[in-house]
Parts: structure tokens; sequence; C-alpha cells
């Protein structure tokens, strides 16, 4: 009789399918075996699965760490010995799980691309890629520019905006080991993708935060929501690496994706408080300065100025004489 064994994650995601004819089968470490698995906390001779004519019956070859399921009403662990087993029932076995699954278990109807796949598959594709760096690099180089001192000329700006690039490139593409390295799919090109997406975001994250504390006043609502759009856009970038490059739930991605953000911003934090302030000659800001055309409303001339704010005083004053 045909059987499907599955190796899975915790996360109960796909590793590897394997599909028997045969009526006996042997799950171990040892390499005689028909399914060898790669977990150091299984046996040499770990399990064998038989047909006896009318059920697959799963035995525990007397391991150390033993091997076992859960109960379906009493939802505790039982340990493996001739059990027999029913199609999508899911087995421990060490630190790994495997699920046996029969040829008539029901499969669940397919799953249409979303438009969020979409929208990561546009991220990788190359054109994409190569457009997203060229404007991280673009805007790099403006920002040297802008804060240098002198006149910067245009290999000046390539070798900084080159780079930066380059230091930004290293994120994904750690990310992308780790996930190699713990067996799931490297995915480089997508995290890279991904990741330089929000790499611009965050400049023009930048960039709305100082246009609206430009218009603002330092205790204004609008400046401290602005000052939260970095700190979601961090954490949508983690969450969304852990989403590209590993299996897990959601929960735990989320949960990963806040700690990293929470390490990122409460570590700035708490190194920008650590530094003791230096005396420096030249004058600090504590504004925001643009040019007048960043202004949300136009501002008036002097002469202006001086007439509105005779009027308000003369409204004073007409108002002082009325409560007399």
């Amino acid at each position: 009789m045909e059987i499907i064994i599955e190796e899975i994650t915790r996360a109960h995601k796909l590793i590897a399918r394997h599909k028997f004819l045969q009526d006996n089968i042997n799950i171990g470490r040892g390499y005689d075996n028909d399914i060898i698995m790669a977990d150091p906390h299984i046996c040499a001779q770990h399990l064998s699965l038989n047909f006896n004519g009318e059920h697959w019956v799963l035995n525990d070859e007397d391991t150390i760490n033993g091997s076992f399921y859960e109960d379906e009403f009493s939802k505790t662990k039982l340990a493996v010995h001739q059990h027999i087993v029913h199609s999508g029932q899911v087995f421990v076995i060490g630190k790994s799980l495997m699920r046996v699954i029969f040829p008539d278990h029901p499969v669940p109807e397919s799953i249409s691309f979303s438009p969020f796949e979409n929208i990561l598959n546009l991220t990788r594709h190359p054109i994409f890629l190569t457009l997203s760096i060229l404007f991280f690099a673009t805007i790099t180089g403006w920002l040297f520019n802008l804060h240098s001192p002198v006149e910067a000329t245009f290999t000046g700006l390539l070798v900084p905006a080159i780079g930066m690039t380059l230091m930004f490139t290293l994120w994904p593409a750690g990310v992308a080991l780790v996930s190699h390295l713990t067996k799931h799919e490297a995915r480089f090109r997508g995290q890279l993708g991904i990741c330089f997406v929000f790499f611009n975001l965050m400049w023009v994250s930048d960039f709305i935060e100082n246009l609206i504390s430009f218009n603002s006043s330092s205790q204004s609502m609008y400046g401290m929501v602005a000052s939260l759009l970095p700190i979601v856009l961090a954490f949508c970038l983690f969450w969304l690496n852990c989403h590209i490059g590993f299996q897990m739930t959601n929960k735990r991605r989320t949960v990963v994706a806040a700690c990293m953000t929470l390490l990122l911003f409460g570590g700035s934090y708490l190194i920008q408080l650590s530094k003791k302030p230096e005396f420096s000659i030249r004058p600090a800001f504590n504004t925001t300065l643009m040019a007048p055309s960043y202004l949300f409303t136009s501002s008036n001339n002097v002469q202006d100025f001086i007439e509105n704010s005779k009027a308000l005083f003369t409204k004073a004053q007409e108002a002082a004489k009325e409560e007399k």
C-alpha cells in the first residue's frame, strides 16, 4: 500500500516529502534507513513503520529520546508503541516532526497568488531591483553633497554612495546567509529587493518628519506621530525578512520583528543617552531648517507682521475698555 511521509517544521511547514510503495519503512540517522534524518537527537534505528494488511503500525525502536504523538481528545503527548497510524497524524522524533499521509488524504483547494505575493515578486525583479539600488545610491550621494562643507566632485560623491550602498547590502546578505544555514531558502534577491524598497522608504519618512517639524512646534502631536514612522517601517522590514527567509508562524514572526525593532531603536536611544555633551564652537539649532518653499502656509513679510501686531494690540485695548 502506498504511503507518504513528510518532514515538517514546528510551524508545520513542509521540508521534504517521501512516497513509498513498500510495506516496511525504517526511519533514523543510520544510512541503511529508507528515510535518513540529520537530527542528532534521533537514533541510528529510530522508527519502523509496517503495514499489517489492514493498518500501518508505527513502533519506536527503544530509542533514547523516544517518539511521541498527540492524543486527539486529551491533547497530551503519548509514546509511540505499536501505534496504528491515521492519515495526517504528526509524530515527534528527537527535535524533528514528521507527518504521515495516505494517498486518499483530501487536498485543499489551490490558492491564487495574492497582491501581497505579487508585490514581493515585483521587488525581486532585476529591473525593479536595479532601480531601487540606483535610487538609494543617488539619494546617498545627494545627502553627502548637501552636508559637505566644500564643493564635491562627481568622483567624490560616487565613492561614498557606492560604499554606503554596499554597507546596506550587508543586512539582506546576512539574513539570506542565516536562512541558508538554518536549511531554509536563502532567496537573496528577494531579501535584497524588499530591503532596498524599505531603505528608500526610510529616506522618504525622514523627509516627511523634517517637513512636519519645520511646519509645527517641537511639542506638536504631528511631529511625535511622524517620529513613529521609521519605527513602523523597521518593524515591517524585519517582519518581511522573516516571511521571505524563514518558515515560522505569524505569531513568532511578529515577536521576532518586534524584538529586533526594540533592539535597534532602544539600543540607539541608550547610546545617545550615554554620550556626554561635548563643547562645539559651531552653532547648534534645535529646529529644522528648510527652504521657505516647504512651508505649508506662506510667511508674512516684516511690514505685514508689524501691521498685524498693531491690529492685535488695538483689539486688546478695545476689549479692555469694554470690560471697564
